[in-house]
């Protein structure tokens, strides 16, 4: 089905350019609104009226003489209908629409994904996200981060990108100062509410846990850490180390049970150990893009469009915390990840002028635009009714395993997925567990269950039914069906350019509604040898975009519910 419309497409660019030299860009099929007015629609007449002095339908009429005449569209092609002040509504023959159960079979798992980029092409894509510092469990907001982050480097490995995962985190700096003395505080036997307690400590009943194993002597182990606990309340330097990496134990914890694996764990001090910052400000400084002013260091960002200058490093000596971000984005330049994306939270908007115009005073050939961005809200969570409140340093917020223990991996995964990530969104605990079509995921899972049913219903080798002959599928659930699954490669190269996961759940909650609307309009499993394993070819193909779509949310497919 793709090829075919790739063929009608260059057909219709053909024609364009026949009746306007360089209109030939203009070419592009849209979706009727309507479904009885045909499977595309194409405004290019309307577009090119003015510029050829003619009536917008007498454009139309000629575009439609030239289109008849094209080999494809006499393949493929039922009718070419005018309509209104120059639409052109293009009805496809039955076996071009039935062609998309075929390629789906064919393609089977790499049914919508895009053939890998060339190098030419640029092919090396880093997604940082979660980057969550190692004060604390992973909350919801991170988890929302996670869904979004893992979704969209699924989403590009589509569309023929070499993706890396990377996890950056803060291990240095005022927050894990105040972890370490927090821990060496609970380790003394100091507790919130207690005289001598800070304010700005966190208070948490997780420190305490700390504290526990760090006089226990344990042993942590993360990712990319292990540290022995030495059990001496006055060894902060060694609290501090313990305490990040039984963090960092937790949080990986936590992604195992999200199912993210990330490839690379960036340490912030080694922007510093390694003299990044250092040299990121050294050359700002002699590219003149700096100046002094009451004792600190100042950037000329109002050059590249923001709208204040901003200090970089203060009177005290200290860097301003978009400075090693600077050094951070030059070294994953220098790295060779021609494109960036940053999955953040809302509160990071301000970051996002001062890191580009310091990018693009260092010049060091990163292009304007570098890093992308997507910004996501928070989420409220709420159960029996009830909101959840969240706050961290209280130590009362909801974390992201107790979301997966109330629900599952499945069900946050799907619903933190289900919004622009812009948007506020509330959690509903009791909506993700419940077992009917008003619970999304279950909606959708249960298409793809009850398609799997009729396929061990019926016995036979799936594979077989590629061959099937798919001529009985010309009723009107059958064609809105394959309607549905056409749609599927272009959804996915929209959803990634957009960074817009949630297209995917939208889509899948429509073709699952298609899937059981089909269902309870035609038997599958008849009598009629020819009806039947044309039925079954559909279904079959419905079930393996269900399957390629949940995957790239990180959602399984189950096969009984």
């Amino acid at each position: 089905m793709l090829q075919i419309q790739q063929d009608l497409l260059s057909a219709l660019r053909d024609e364009l350019e026949k009746l306007s030299p360089g209109a030939g860009d203009k070419a592009a099929f849209e979706s009727p609104k309507v479904a009885a007015h045909g499977d595309y629609a194409v405004t290019a007449a309307m577009q090119l009226a003015k510029p050829l002095k003619l009536n917008p339908r007498a454009v139309g009429e000629q575009l439609r003489a030239g289109l008849l005449a094209q080999p494809a569209f006499g393949r493929w092609v039922e009718a070419i209908e005018i309509a209104g002040p120059g639409f052109i509504n293009i009805r496809l023959k039955p076996e071009a629409k039935q062609q998309v159960v075929r390629d789906v079979l064919q393609a089977g798992a790499a049914y919508g994904r895009q053939p890998e980029r060339t190098v030419e092409q640029g092919q090396r894509l880093m997604v940082e996200f979660v980057s969550a510092n190692p004060t604390g469990p992973l909350h919801v907001g991170h988890g929302r981060q996670a869904a979004l982050g893992d979704a969209i480097c699924n989403l590009y490995e589509t569309q023929g990108w070499r993706v890396h995962r990377e996890f950056y985190y803060n291990d240095a700096g005022v927050q894990i100062n105040t972890l370490a003395t927090s821990t060496q505080l609970r380790a003394r036997g100091v507790k919130p509410g207690d005289a001598g307690w800070p304010e700005a400590a966190y208070n948490g009943d997780y420190i305490q846990d700390i504290a526990n194993d760090f006089l226990a002597k344990k042993t942590v182990k993360a990712d990319d850490r292990e540290f022995t606990a030495s059990g001496d309340p006055d060894d902060l330097d060694g609290i501090r180390e313990f305490a990040v990496a039984y963090l960092r134990h937790e949080q990986d914890l936590d992604l195992q049970a999200f199912a993210v694996k990330f490839d690379h764990y960036y340490l912030e001090s080694s922007l510093y150990t390694s003299g990044r910052v250092e040299a990121a400000v050294n050359r700002l400084i002699a590219n003149g893009k700096t100046y002094e002013q009451d004792g600190a260091l100042w950037l000329r960002s109002t050059d590249y469009g923001d709208d204040k200058d901003r200090v970089m490093r203060k009177s005290d000596g200290s860097y301003t915390y978009f400075v090693p971000d600077v050094a951070y984005h030059i070294a994953k330049w220098e790295r060779g990840f021609g494109k960036v994306i940053n999955i953040q939270g809302t509160d990071h908007h301000g970051t996002i002028a001062r890191v580009r115009a310091g990018l693009q005073a260092a010049d060091v050939g990163i292009p304007p635009g570098y890093p992308d961005y997507v910004l996501h809200t928070m989420v409220r969570v709420v159960r029996g009714g009830q909101e959840v409140k969240i706050s961290k340093r209280a130590g009362s917020y909801v974390t992201l395993r107790d979301l997966i223990d109330w629900t599952s991996k499945d069900a946050v995964r799907f619903f933190l997925l289900s919004r622009k990530p812009d948007t506020e969104y509330t959690f509903d605990v009791d909506l993700a567990i419940q077992q009917n079509n008003d619970n999304p995921v279950y909606y959708v899972q249960y298409a793809h269950a009850r398609i799997c049913s009729v396929l061990a219903g019926w016995g036979g080798d799936v594979a077989t039914l590629a061959d099937a002959d798919l001529a009985p599928l010309d009723t009107t659930a059958a064609q809105a069906l394959m309607r549905q699954l056409a749609k599927y490669p272009e959804m996915l190269t929209g959803a990634a350019r957009d960074f817009a996961p949630h297209d995917v759940s939208f889509y899948l909650r429509e073709l699952a509604a298609s899937y059981h609307s089909y269902y309870d309009a035609e038997r599958i499993l008849v009598d009629d040898e020819r009806v039947k394993r044309a039925r079954l070819a559909l279904v079959a193909a419905t079930a393996q975009v269900l399957h390629n779509g949940l995957a790239v949310l990180g959602v399984s497919a189950p096969q009984k519910m």
